[in-house]
């Protein structure tokens, strides 16, 4: 038994999927967590991290709240009758944050944007962000920023 831990008894938890572009590209203004209707084959695929949230935005539309682009892999022991990769999918919220959201999102420059995937008590949920673009000169500002904190941290 020596070399065992037994906490690590080689299960990986579920993956995260975070959209790093977006975060590059918006400023986050407030985060939303919702829940998302998924297929077996789907829950599957993103419990293995195989997604890709670069694309991906969300929307409302008749009270509903959507998210679009949301590309998830095939899982490769499904049946037959596996899932589109890139359906439209539906955001489980309340109809009280949706109906702000939507009121949100109809400002001027504000977008709802999906930061990330992960699963919390046995259940996947979306981290929807309420944000806004950021100018050139903005992500210039970010490059730098992040310069100097790594040049900080290699001096320590």
């Amino acid at each position: 038994m020596a070399g065992k831990n037994s906490k690590d008894s080689g299960k990986k938890g579920p993956a995260t999927i975070q959209n790093r572009k977006a975060g590059f590209d918006y400023h986050f203004e407030e985060v939303h967590e919702a829940g998302i209707a998924l297929v077996g084959s789907e829950v599957k695929s993103l419990f293995l991290g195989r997604a890709n949230l670069t694309d991906a935005y969300c929307q409302v539309s008749s009270g509903e709240l959507w998210l679009f682009n949301l590309d998830i892999e095939p899982y490769e022991f499904a049946n037959a009758f596996g899932h589109e990769r890139r359906r439209k999918r539906k955001l489980l919220m309340h109809k009280k944050e949706i109906e702000q959201l939507r009121r949100k999102t109809e400002e001027k420059g504000f977008s709802l944007i999906p930061a990330k995937i992960y699963f919390k008590e046995g259940k996947c949920k979306v981290s929807v962000a309420v944000a806004r673009g950021k100018k050139q000169y903005d992500k210039r500002e970010s490059i730098k920023e992040r310069d100097e904190k790594r040049a900080m941290d290699r001096d320590l």
